[in-house]
């Protein structure tokens, strides 16, 4: 093999190993590659942490637009739906992203806590169930969505006990 040959199966071997640990430093443990890859992205999510989920959507519409295999969009999108209490349409949102990512950690928690808000236990644990299977080894998606499940069947209110932490 020439040294040209050699150098440029270095560099694609290089390429490969650390491509998937560059794309899962987003914001998210599910490889979310959004962030670098689209400016309207990042600024939604940075909308979302203000609160200001309607500027939140207008730009997350825009990447799923451009991008519409991106499950973390379509997961901000559900979120930040939510958040305004327009459930069916978060429902939707984060049916397609759990239909482009099945194993979406973000997308499984938030869908969780929407069947939590409108009376729905029995979904909600269907939810906590994928997560402790795709969690091997435990996840903060888990453990958030437990405690609100918990709490629900305590009687205490739901929304209430939610943080206003956003990253899923």
């Amino acid at each position: 093999m020439s040294i040209r040959r050699s150098a440029l199966a270095a560099t694609m071997i290089a390429a490969l190993a650390t491509g998937p640990a560059f794309a899962a430093g987003g914001d998210n443990d599910d490889g979310d590659r959004s962030s670098w890859v689209n400016p309207d992205y990042t600024a939604a999510v940075a909308k979302i942490e203000a609160g200001d989920y309607e500027a939140a959507i207008a730009l997350l519409e825009s990447v799923a637009g451009s991008d519409p295999d991106n499950a973390d969009a379509f997961n901000y999108l559900g979120y930040a739906n939510r958040k305004l209490k327009r459930y069916a349409v978060a429902l939707d949102h984060y049916q397609r992203a759990l239909t482009l990512d099945t194993s979406h950690r973000g997308a499984h928690e938030y869908i969780g806590e929407l069947y939590l808000e409108t009376g729905d236990l029995e979904k909600a644990e269907e939810h906590l169930a994928a997560l402790d299977r795709i969690c091997f080894f435990g996840c903060d998606e888990y453990d958030e969505l437990k405690e609100l499940v918990e709490a629900y069947k305590s009687g205490r209110n739901v929304e209430q006990s939610m943080n206003t932490d956003w990253q899923g």
